[in-house]
């Protein structure tokens, strides 16, 4: 059995549909989520699948001792970013090499970096009048969205599309992918 750590900021929507996909599995098991933020709704959403979640300061994820700690007691093996709004620390990315990937809203190397994330990629799709966004998955590393790229899914921008209506499709691509290619990385390993 695989543990899995997913590190989420949000709603936890992503988080939700990766521990539903999981669910009975012999192989994969989501073991913890970690978070950055206790009022969020990622908490009582995996909470009621029966995963147990944490929340760690920014500092403490960038001094890392307390999450590796944490990521050694439930025996996991590899970390998902879904929506984590922190960037990884060497002392994280350094016991993980390759086993931190994370999923981008948007074609990388287009529209990634520092400050590019949720609705503000969505914004730049539009405001650049692209004619498709989508989906990357790709490995952390030290920089922001720079990691090798492990999978992208394509949908089509029309001229009338608005952020919402991208970021819509762009969900969509995420909750049917990223599950099947967290499965097919973790199994190759």
């Amino acid at each position: 059995m695989k543990n899995i750590a997913i590190f989420a900021s949000g709603s936890g929507t992503n988080a939700e549909n990766i521990i539903r996909y999981f669910e009975g599995s012999k192989a994969v098991k989501v073991a913890v989520v970690l978070s950055n933020n206790q009022k969020v709704g990622v908490h009582a959403r995996v909470n009621k699948l029966g995963v147990p979640s944490f929340v760690f300061t920014r500092d403490e994820f960038v001094e890392a001792t307390p999450v590796l700690d944490k990521l050694r007691e439930y025996n996991v093996g590899f970390i998902v970013l879904a929506g984590f709004m922190n960037k990884i620390s060497e002392r994280l990315l350094h016991p993980y090499p390759n086993r931190i990937i994370n999923i981008h809203p948007a074609l990388l190397p287009k529209h990634g970096g520092k400050g590019m994330y949720g609705m503000h990629v969505h914004e730049a799709v539009v405001a650049g009048g692209d004619t498709e966004s989508g989906i990357t998955i790709h490995y952390i590393n030290e920089c922001y969205d720079e990691g090798n790229i492990i999978f992208q899914a394509t949908c089509p921008v029309l001229p009338s599309d608005t952020p919402e209506d991208v970021a819509a499709k762009v969900h969509a691509l995420e909750y049917k992918h990223y599950p099947s290619i967290i499965e097919k990385v973790l199994l190759s390993l």
